[in-house]
């Protein structure tokens, strides 16, 4: 059995990481923690895992945590770059699905993230974990970068274009929705129902945290510089992000040869499934499931070709793509605890 402990509890990536291991064969729950519930059993903060999990949330402990195999880390931006080199220097594996080490240049990082990064040697090191693009690298990774939810649906649309050199690599369009949950579990007036429900809106127009990580991975699979422009907007919904991304074809390829490459490219991938021509994939379709849809468009049989991508954020999007790099750097069946059927209505 895998020892596991989480670091960072009590917001929504940590509930669902609770949620996933909790069923999964080849794990141990070790510890969960939490500064402001020590003391609290976990199914009292969260009564859907009565029954399930039976650990009390504890104040973190480095020594506790070293005696874990892997240690996720589900806490704000800026807090696991202050404990993962003691960690990894005791051997530990960790999982990050902050956004603490998925930019490999600290200056970019700080940038983004408005102070400077305490552990940019480690920055290097560390693998990010997009299984359909770096599963091999993921293997042998002991510090992994789970990627973010907009990233998530924005590269794997993507990567069948880019890797087939079919399109204008300097404008690229990501135009993306997000539930509320991608906000996190923190009080904010914006999030309040009454301020969301029953609008929509646009943010983060002229520049968003997750635009240098996405360019960064479209980067990386281009193997040249992409320039993207990316769009965030918040919907009146609980979880699930749909992304609409716009590239131009510099290749004479029909739409037919396209969906055949995008079949074809995912065609062993256990948590990618490209919908037949034509399809406009939803949200719910995916919830709460570690499922990402796709669908191809070429409207007017014009040189835009229209990717559609929906994902769970908080599953493909976060704690389900966590579990799967786990799955992969211990060598386990990559849908153990994730074969999940999602949610409908």
């Amino acid at each position: 059995m895998i020892k596991v402990g989480i670091v960072g509890g009590t917001g929504y990536t940590g509930v669902e990481l609770l949620r996933i291991l909790s069923k999964h064969p080849q794990v141990q729950l070790v510890a969960i923690t939490s500064r402001s519930e020590a003391g609290l059993a976990v199914a009292d903060l969260y009564p859907n895992l009565r029954g399930h999990v039976d650990l009390r949330f504890t104040v973190p402990d480095h020594d506790q945590l070293a005696d874990c195999d892997v240690v996720f880390f589900a806490t704000p931006h800026n807090v696991a770059m202050q404990t993962v080199p003691d960690l990894i220097k005791r051997g530990v594996r960790i999982i990050d699905l902050s956004a603490d080490f998925r930019i490999r240049d600290a200056e970019l990082w700080s940038r983004w993230y408005g102070e400077p990064h305490t552990a940019p040697g480690l920055l290097k090191q560390a693998v990010y974990g997009l299984p359909e693009f770096n599963r091999e690298r993921i293997r042998d990774a002991q510090l992994l970068a789970a990627p973010g939810c907009y990233p998530t649906s924005v590269q794997l649309g993507f990567l069948p274009l880019l890797e087939n050199n079919w399109v204008d690599r300097s404008r690229l369009i990501a135009n993306s929705a997000s539930g509320v949950s991608g906000a996190g579990r923190q009080a904010k007036i914006d999030n309040l129902f009454a301020e969301v429900n029953d609008s929509f809106k646009a943010y983060g127009v002229a520049g968003h945290r997750h635009l240098p990580e996405i360019e960064q991975g479209l980067n990386d699979i281009a193997r040249e510089t992409v320039n993207l422009t990316f769009v965030p907007h918040l919907i009146p919904i609980v979880r699930g992000i749909h992304s609409t991304l716009y590239a131009e074809l510099t290749a004479d390829v029909s739409l037919e040869t396209i969906q055949a490459a995008y079949e074809e490219r995912y065609a062993n991938e256990p948590f990618v499934d490209v919908l037949p021509l034509g399809s406009h994939p939803q949200t719910r379709s995916v919830k709460g499931s570690n499922v990402c849809r796709l669908a191809l468009h070429r409207p007017q049989g014009r040189n835009t070709v229209v990717v559609l991508a929906v994902i769970d954020n908080l599953v493909k999007g976060a704690s389900g793509q966590a579990v799967q790099c786990m799955n992969i750097m211990f060598g386990l069946p990559e849908k153990a605890g994730l074969d999940i059927v999602a949610l409908l209505p």
